[in-house]
């Protein structure tokens, strides 16, 4: 793998706070418009333009784009974002639950891309690829990082050990409780000891950012990435709501399931949380179910048969309810288990969804298997968190 250090963009260590932000797509705009409220300095100024107007303006207006242009001026006028004098790798260290995760920050190549030596597990939206390509060719600048993960190498876990012994430049927790640390690498040895160990690495594996990728690829030489060893990682469930039972009364659709799952009722105490692969969890009518595929319903020895998503795709979603397509299907909502299964539970009670699934994680190496193998996952298979901030540091195109 070809990567370089590189001049980084980041705020000054007594305003991150202030200008550090979540992804910009995992909240809606008048969601970024109510958390950068009375913060000039917020990153959703330039990531999120569209906040600078009335709402309801469409973050895709052609309008937006300059706008973040002219924020992201403004920002370093301000002072509230500096460049770096020298190439610097980077450290970046997220602590959840009490499990850290560190990331060497680096810019990798849009040629490895290219040539399919950083790999993809997922399909990209052109609309969405077209949007960050339009944000990244009009700021000359990558905003945001790719979450990549790499296989963990002891000899660049002996050097990430060493740099954090230092004082972080920045380490700061917001509202979620997650920490964030972070390091600069300035010693001229390690950067080049670094360099060395990823050109002997094969491949990388895209986690989070798929579209940012494709994107950058469309535009520069190298981009910006966070690159995590896959030993560190945590993958949450990614579950399934649905609006309606296909026509079918909750006894039929029970019945229907029992062709190919052992249905259980889960008692009153009982964590309903799927324990397993090719184990499921059913929250109907105020009522839990435990779901087992039964054998000869999926293949073991085939990375997309062997997934829950396409278990529950294939002889749930579309054999009984008849959602064929989880792209567009208007029937079907998807929300990340590190909102928990209270979350599904408070969606059908309220009415909203008629009935929620959810699902075992996949594991890395499913995600490895799949990616080596040139296939696909099916969509919404895989939820990393924490997710990476956005606002620690940016890459300048060349």
């Amino acid at each position: 793998m070809l990567i370089k250090p590189f001049k980084g963009i980041r705020p000054p260590r007594e305003l991150v706070e202030m200008v550090n932000s979540r992804p910009y797509d995992v909240l809606s705009s008048d969601e970024a418009r109510l958390e950068a409220k009375d913060n000039p300095m917020s990153l959703y100024h330039i990531i999120k333009p569209e906040i600078n107007f009335a709402p309801g303006t469409d973050e895709h207006d052609p309008k937006v784009y300059p706008e973040a242009r002219r924020q992201f001026d403004l920002f370093r006028e301000k002072g509230w974002l500096c460049q770096d004098q020298e190439e610097h790798y980077y450290v970046y260290a997220q602590t959840m639950n009490g499990k850290t995760q560190y990331g060497l920050v680096v810019a990798a190549s849009c040629e490895d891309y290219k040539q399919g030596r950083i790999k993809k597990h997922e399909l990209t939206r052109k609309d969405k690829e077209e949007d960050r390509t339009k944000h990244v060719r009009v700021l000359n600048a990558n905003l945001e990082p790719v979450f990549f993960a790499y296989p963990h190498r002891e000899d660049m876990d002996g050097i990430i050990a060493t740099v954090v012994q230092d004082t972080p430049e920045y380490d700061f927790t917001p509202a979620d409780g997650i920490r964030h640390q972070f390091w600069i690498i300035s010693d001229t040895d390690t950067i080049a000891r670094i360099t060395a160990i990823f050109q002997s690495i094969p491949a990388m594996y895209i986690a989070d950012g798929h579209h940012r990728s494709a994107a950058a690829a469309a535009v520069g030489e190298f981009f910006l990435a966070v690159c995590f060893p896959d030993n560190q990682l945590t993958i949450i469930d990614y579950n399934r709501l649905v609006k309606d039972l296909n026509g079918l009364t909750e006894e039929e659709f029970l019945k229907a399931l029992q062709e190919d799952f052992i249905l259980t009722p889960c008692g009153e105490d009982e964590n309903p949380k799927p324990r397993a692969l090719h184990e499921f969890a059913l929250y109907l009518s105020g009522h839990w179910y435990r779901l087992t595929a039964k054998l000869g319903r999926y293949d073991d020895n085939d990375p997309i048969g062997v997934l829950d998503v396409t278990i529950s795709s294939k002889l749930i979603l579309d054999k009984i309810l008849g959602i064929k397509d989880l792209r567009s299907d208007k029937r079907i909502d998807f929300v990340g288990g590190i909102r928990g299964l209270g979350e599904l539970e408070k969606r059908v009670d309220s009415g909203e969804m008629k009935m929620a699934l959810a699902l075992y994680p996949v594991t890395m190496q499913q995600i490895i298997d799949i990616a080596d193998s040139g296939n696909i996952m099916p969509p919404k298979t895989t939820w990393f968190e924490p997710k990476l901030r956005s606002g620690l540091i940016i890459h300048e195109l060349a």
